[in-house]
């Protein structure tokens, strides 16, 4: 249940054999390798080097290590780049983004699609069925360093053939994207343009549909990856590892193709780059916010269909986020222990060890570069002896409370924001905050997935409602909050015919007349059964007969109304009142929370309960929670306890 990132073609060969062994020492059973390794395979064009990795596939197996391999696809070789230069991405300003890092390619680029095809059919060729291999990941971390969107020749190419597919004829693309504004009408396909480089803003609806075209691409690429693996390597699983903080392309349809969904998870520095106020940025500086790990463990489960991995794991200081500070004494541990008890099957620290060399060289790993146990190794040793001593986990069931997390609605509202810190990230992660201080454990799931089993609903913003999405709300069995702009948009990016929430009006009969964004320092008090004050984003709603208001805004438009069992807000609610309009979503739907304080929080696995602390004070666990299998009842700063009932 443990696994390390380990790269052998930075090392001696006569240090593999002791590290495998001390892997295993420390509980270690998964070691992922080889997905920067293609200029060691592959070092001129035809010429494949097996021989080290097939050495280093056996040390590795020869020590009970089970062995993810990836392909090495995020790291093309100077040579090909030097052959097929157009297979370089291009950035929004038109200047091509070129070799020495990683991730230099464009999803669109035809040579590269060759190129990929090539290296992992040998790849898979050559080690499908290696007894050693447990399974395989594709890539490295699809997007990161904003290589989703790229605005070259080839991209260009590869979105009319999109459009025309999709839209069939010109005229039907001109009445989709509303192109008689502006004199923007199109004769042909051939005249469609990639929304960059204008004078000023570029069509919303061509916007949208560049994201979604730029995201199929993707999952078009890692399906023809795992369509070769599966042809040569039958038995073995396949994943991907997706990122934090990363919405800009759609996970859930990658996810489709995979046997199960990992993440790449280092909370210390997603904490310093998300907009948290200085204030928790400070206080969380060394420990993370007590969610950020956790909703992108709730979130990957609902990629992988129940089934994921943390691929990498933070084990000390990063290197790559503004600051980046030494985590807590006991972090390592209790960052492992919660992903264990939101259902990872296995944790896996980046990396062995820290390398001397190169971009990464402040980035921690289990061991110093002297070879030597560094702290975070020391802490992942002691969650190998106490799973040695816990033995197997239970099987985690469904959560009582559901979060729909659409990638869509985050392209949507940065295409057009309408106010500047309208942000979907942020604001489905103060929801998440919330109804998590509540001490209730929350399953993140798409739109349409069906929602029946689920006593609480929660929508904190969606602005395209599909059939499906609508269907799924319909045909609920608990209460649903659907949040502000939910509804304010169709399929092509345009205010629907009723007005908002569109297609949802059946079932909460409002329409939203006009909305306002608030910037810093305007603010709109709720009063009602709710109170608290709107920031960044109010609406004016008018509700009809059967809707009943729950709060209204200062000027008495409705803030907070529902019809039956689906309820709607109409701004944007943050701190007290927002976890104050939580409570009171558990007690309409029949849900009993506790109180947590600020910094502790609590996740069930089955019959075992998990409680962390984040914050500086020692917090009693109650006795109702169960008994003590790991840990104490003092849940002392940075501890885990765990409780079986």
């Amino acid at each position: 249940m443990l696994g390390v990132c380990y790269y052998p073609e930075h090392w001696s060969e006569s240090w593999w054999e002791e590290d495998a062994a001390r892997m295993r020492s420390l509980g270690i059973t998964h070691v992922r390798i080889g997905e920067f390794a293609w200029s060691r395979i592959e070092p001129e064009p035809g010429r494949f080097e097996w021989g080290w990795l097939d050495r280093a596939m056996d040390v590795l197996a020869g020590a009970g290590l089970k062995i993810v391999l990836g392909t090495p696809t995020a790291t093309p070789p100077k040579w090909l780049i030097d052959r097929h230069p157009d297979i370089l991405p291009v950035d929004e300003k038109d200047q091509v983004r070129g070799f020495g890092s990683r991730r230099h390619y464009s999803f669109s680029a035809p040579a590269w699609i060759q190129e990929s095809r090539r290296i992992v059919e040998a790849v898979a060729r050559r080690y499908g069925e290696h007894p050693g291999l447990a399974g395989w990941q594709t890539d490295n971390e699809y997007g990161c360093h904003d290589t989703i969107l790229s605005w070259g020749q080839h991209d260009l190419a590869a979105f009319k053939q999109w459009l025309r597919r999709r839209y069939q004829t010109p005229q039907a693309l001109n009445e989709a994207w509303g192109n008689v504004f502006w004199s923007m009408e199109l004769r042909s396909f051939d005249e469609a343009f990639l929304p960059n480089l204008s004078v000023t803003e570029t069509n919303p609806a061509a916007r949208l549909d560049f994201w979604r075209f730029s995201s199929e691409q993707v999952a078009a690429y890692n399906r023809m990856q795992v369509e070769i693996l599966r042809a040569h390597s039958p038995g073995r699983f396949i994943t991907h590892n997706f990122m934090g903080l990363f919405h800009d392309f759609d996970h859930w349809d990658v996810g489709d193709d995979l046997d199960f969904a990992t993440w790449d998870s280092y909370p210390i520095g997603f904490t310093e780059r998300f907009p948290f106020s200085e204030e928790e940025k400070i206080r969380y500086a060394r420990t993370a916010h007590p969610d950020m790990a956790a909703f992108h463990h709730d979130l990957y489960r609902g990629v992988g269909r129940g089934r994921w991995w943390v691929m990498e794991q933070q084990p000390g200081p990063v290197n790559w986020a503004p600051w980046n500070p030494i985590p807590r004494k006991g972090q390592i541990r209790l960052f492992t222990w919660e992903a264990l008890a939101h259902g990872a099957e296995v944790v896996s620290y980046f990396r062995w060890r820290q390398a001397p060399f190169a971009q990464e060289q402040n980035h921690a790993g289990l061991n110093l570069p002297d070879r030597t146990l560094s702290p975070g190794g020391e802490e992942a040793a002691q969650v190998g002896r106490e799973l040695k001593a816990l033995g197997s986990l239970p099987d985690g069931g469904q959560a009582p409370v559901a979060l729909v997390f659409d990638y869509e609605a985050s392209w949507i509202t940065r295409i057009q924001p309408q106010g500047q810190d309208f942000d979907y990230a942020e604001m489905t992660y103060r929801w998440y905050e919330a109804v998590r201080r509540l001490g209730l454990d929350v399953d993140i799931v798409r739109p349409g997935a069906s929602l029946k089993g689920y006593r609480l609903v929660l929508a904190p913003t969606l602005p395209y409602v599909s059939d499906a999405a609508h269907a799924a709300f319909r045909d609920a069995e608990g209460f649903i909050l659907f949040g502000p702009r939910t509804g304010s948009r169709t399929r092509t990016f345009a205010i629907p015919d009723n007005l908002a929430p569109g297609p949802l009006a059946d079932l909460i009969p409002i329409k939203v007349i006009q909305v306002s964004s608030l910037r810093p320092g305007l603010q709109e008090p709720l009063t009602g059964t709710v109170q608290g004050t709107a920031t960044r984003w109010r609406e004016d709603v008018e509700a009809g007969a059967r809707v009943q208001v729950h709060a209204r805004f200062e000027d008495g438009c409705p803030a907070l109304m529902s019809a039956d069992s689906k309820a709607y807000l109409a701004g944007w609610l943050e701190g007290q009142g927002l976890r104050d309009l939580m409570a009171w979503c558990l007690d309409r739907s029949g849900l009993e929370g506790m109180q947590l304080p600020e910094d502790i929080r609590l996740r069930r696995r089955g019959a075992l309960t998990f409680a962390f602390n984040y914050g500086n004070s020692t917090w009693d666990v109650a006795a109702s929670l169960g008994k003590v299998v790991i840990g104490s009842r003092e849940l002392k700063p940075g501890d885990v306890t765990i409780l079986a009932t």
